[in-house]
């Protein structure tokens, strides 16, 4: 069982790690004269928070050390990879905050080479083509407890095997009909040993080389010897490239490769509530489950950008967690506690009303309206001031009214004063329900003597509600989003899609926010106060703006979990 990292546990400055640890006694000892790091992803989908926490981890160290980090596409597999995907990856890189200059490479840059280092192992024994089945083949590999078969085909000569190599290059096969595997040991405790798989037929157009190539190198023949192309010192990697390790080594020791680059693994990242397995995410976006790799219930960083994430609140949350050897469980409200902290010192503050209830306030002179000065930040009184509308009719919060509340609830009921934010302090008097008994109003009476909410005669008022004018308010729709999955550990009990939460999404329309608002760019974050940070969505228009909610004000999933609300 995986440990649990907590926000609490998180919060504690991060200290060097061992994989830092390595690279200066490396440097100290003089294995290494630089570092050279890189980032490999495969172009079969979008970057996702665990992505986030290895670019960090690989162009962070490589900066920190002054050498520097590669960008490469480990593209060999055309079947699955598009430029779309490719094209997502580089901006996601950039928008996090990294630049690899002018080192942008691809596995496929390297397939000549990749295939005179395939001969070179066919021409000193270590490596065959074998015509067996592939649902032959996996059982003759065996299982954990019995060790693998050799197969029938493993005893062709060198010439016979390159003279099949050579023309599974030309195109004579069809796709399955045979493969070049590695030679290794078939009763290898460690699978991956086993005479892995080194290339196979692929009748597919490939993203950049087109139609030049019908075979193709498996990520584990491509990935290490691409390293040793690109003279990697430092090949960082996840704890479940570990039993890959071996195979990388026995490669790179038996071909002429230019140079002999190390392999370490650090600890995934596993986050509660949400899933990181790329098989699943597609899935998400192919079924139909989200509205795609950019939806903002995605843990991918184009979600999370839409989401009105910054890119130093992941940078934040990543350093929180740390690099570790062994994999563990961080608490979701970690990552949310990095986001709040990073928007709240840089989010401007502006009002908006998610669930409208109109107070007519009944002294205030009909027809009339005066301009009251808001703050923009309560932290920087350099980012100024806003004029916002008051007038008899505003609209507050159907949650802070209760007609008959409870002890403790100070906020609007019958004969209730409360202050509003900016403005004056108001009394509840009468209650305007509709023929279902439903409250669609309130009348109410104004102070004209507490005028930016103060109170001259030093009475109490135990509360301050948020409000926007009948006036100028502005029409938006908001768009509430919270955790993908409804438990911790999605898929726990064999059915990830099972544990979808069907309440991730909450759109609210006919929401009402002060006219400022109808301007905001797409991607522009805000804190709309006692409510929580949104950002505005690309499918906004000034006269009908959408806000998806980035975070709350504070955690509330508890809340959630324990009310459905």
């Amino acid at each position: 069982m995986a440990d649990t990292v907590t926000a609490e546990s998180g919060t504690a400055e991060v200290g060097r790690d061992f994989i830092r640890d390595i690279i200066q006694a490396d440097l100290d000892s003089g294995r290494a004269a630089s570092v050279v790091t890189r980032f490999p992803p495969e172009p079969n989908g979008f970057l996702h928070l665990g992505h986030a926490k290895s670019i960090c981890l690989n162009f962070g160290v490589a900066s920190e050390f002054g050498g520097k980090c590669h960008l490469r596409f480990d593209d060999t597999n055309p079947v699955k990879e598009e430029q779309l995907f490719i094209d997502s990856i580089q901006r996601d890189v950039r928008w996090l905050g990294f630049d690899w200059g002018e080192n942008l490479f691809y596995a496929s840059d390297y397939f000549e080479q990749l295939y005179a280092w395939a001969e070179h192992l066919i021409e000193t024994g270590h490596a065959y083509v074998d015509d067996t089945p592939p649902e032959a083949m996996r059982a003759q590999r065996g299982t954990l407890t019995e060790p693998g078969q050799n197969s029938p085909f493993r005893y062709r000569t060198p010439a016979e095997n390159l003279d099949l190599f050579r023309r599974m290059r030309a195109g004579e096969f069809p796709n399955g009909t045979c493969v070049l595997r590695a030679k290794i040991d078939m009763a290898s405790g460690n699978m991956n040993l086993r005479d892995p798989v080194l290339y196979r037929i692929l009748h597919a157009h490939h993203p950049r080389t087109g139609d030049a190539w019908c075979i193709y190198p498996t990520y584990d023949f491509a990935h290490g010897q691409s390293d040793a192309i690109e003279r990697i010192t430092h090949s960082v990697c996840t704890l479940e490239f570990e039993d890959h390790k071996p195979l990388y080594d026995w490669l790179i020791g038996n071909l002429p490769v230019p140079a002999q680059p190390k392999q370490y693994e650090f600890a995934r990242l596993n986050v509660s509530y949400t899933v990181l397995s790329k098989r699943i995410l597609t899935t998400l976006v192919r079924d139909g489950h989200v509205s795609g790799w950019d939806d903002p219930r995605m843990p991918t960083l184009a979600g999370f950008r839409r989401r009105g994430v910054p890119p130093a609140a992941l940078r934040e949350f990543v350093s929180r967690v740390g690099v570790a050897r062994a994999n563990s469980v961080v608490d979701v409200a970690m990552l949310d506690s990095a986001i709040r902290d990073t928007l709240n010192p840089i989010a401007p503050r502006r009002m908006a009303v998610l669930r409208p209830l109109k107070l007519i306030i009944e002294n205030y002179p009909e027809g009339q309206t005066e301009t009251l000065e808001a703050i923009n930040h309560p932290d920087h009184p350099e980012l100024g001031t806003r004029p916002i509308t008051f007038g008899r009719e505003i609209y507050v919060e159907q949650d802070d009214f209760m007609e008959n509340p409870p002890k403790k609830f100070y906020r609007l009921s019958p004969g209730k004063e409360v202050r509003l934010r900016y403005g004056y302090l108001v009394t509840c008097r009468e209650i305007i329900k509709d023929d279902a008994g439903t409250v669609i109003a309130l009348r109410c009476t104004y102070d004209p003597e507490t005028r930016g909410g103060n109170t001259p005669d030093g009475r109490k008022v135990q509360a301050t509600l948020h409000w926007v004018a009948a006036a100028d308010a502005v029409e938006a729709e908001m768009r509430l989003y919270s955790h993908l999955f409804a438990r911790p550990d999605p898929g726990a009990d064999g059915d990830v899609l099972a544990d979808l939460n069907p309440g991730s999404l909450e759109v609210l329309t006919g929401c009402l926010v002060e006219p400022a608002l109808a301007a905001a760019a797409p991607d522009e974050t805000v804190q709309f106060e006692r409510t929580g940070y949104f950002v505005a969505d690309k499918d906004g228009t000034p006269e009908r703006p959408v806000f998806n909610r980035t975070v709350g004000l504070r955690d509330t999933w508890a809340k959630v979990q324990a009310t459905g609300r």
